[in-house]
């Protein structure tokens, strides 16, 4: 139903230190600015940064995950370790770097199967919800499937156009929080049909066109649905 990610939407305090820290930390090239809102190029994905002016804000607090090449993440670790206090997992055979960004966000860069060079994609985004039941379920109905569930039954991690944790609120790896009022932009083929998927549990329907349909899921994260 969902055929990729087309965006994720980050607040930020001030866009300029936020640019300093995507386009010349890591190297992400900046598509489009505006007065308030910043939009760079992650591979396939835009990254939106946008200061709180207007309704959808972007996520607070949000951890998500950069994709790079597997031969990438030595130089990687080299480079950023000079400058930040980073934090490495290991999953099978895959590597993940852990940082934060001036305002907070968690940002992931791990080993995937991936052309580069330097960041091409997002391959993951954590979103906080109330009901992990609740969420889970709807979820599942656009499309995603459920393949890991956590011990303490805190967290759920699903599969789609991207791998998305619904976390209930507690600290993650390197102390990473899930994104609360996080703005997502999905690619596919039918808008009204991702919204006949889910409509009558939606907390709000915010634009309903041929083209593109935007809601607001149970916790109120922003979701677009926008032809591809």
């Amino acid at each position: 139903m969902l055929s990729g990610l087309a965006w994720l939407a980050l607040e930020v305090k001030y866009l300029d230190p936020a640019q300093a820290f995507y386009a010349e930390t890591l190297d992400l090239p900046v598509r489009e600015r505006g007065a308030n809102e910043l939009a760079f190029a992650a591979g396939d994905t835009d990254l939106v940064l946008r200061r709180p002016e207007g309704v959808p804000r972007g996520g607070l607090h949000t951890h998500y995950a950069f994709s790079i090449p597997e031969s990438e993440y030595d130089a990687w670790w080299d480079r950023l370790g000079e400058e930040y206090d980073l934090e490495e997992m290991q999953f099978g055979s895959a590597r993940s770097l852990y940082l934060y960004d001036p305002d907070g966000n968690c940002v992931e860069l791990g080993q995937q199967d991936v052309a580069g060079p330097g960041i091409d994609g997002i391959f993951e985004v954590v979103l906080e919800v109330e009901d992990l039941d609740r969420s889970r379920a709807f979820y599942e109905d656009l499309g995603f499937e459920t393949v890991d569930v956590g011990d303490a039954r805190k967290r759920v991690r699903l599969h789609g156009p991207m791998a998305l944790e619904l976390w209930e609120p507690h600290l993650g790896i390197a102390d990473a929080r899930g994104g609360v009022h996080v703005d997502l932009g999905f690619a596919t083929d039918d808008p009204a049909a991702a919204l006949e998927a889910i409509g009558d549990r939606v907390r709000s329907v915010e634009r309903e066109g041929d083209d593109e349909v935007v809601v607001r899921d149970p916790d109120g994260h922003f979701l677009t649905f926008t032809s591809a």
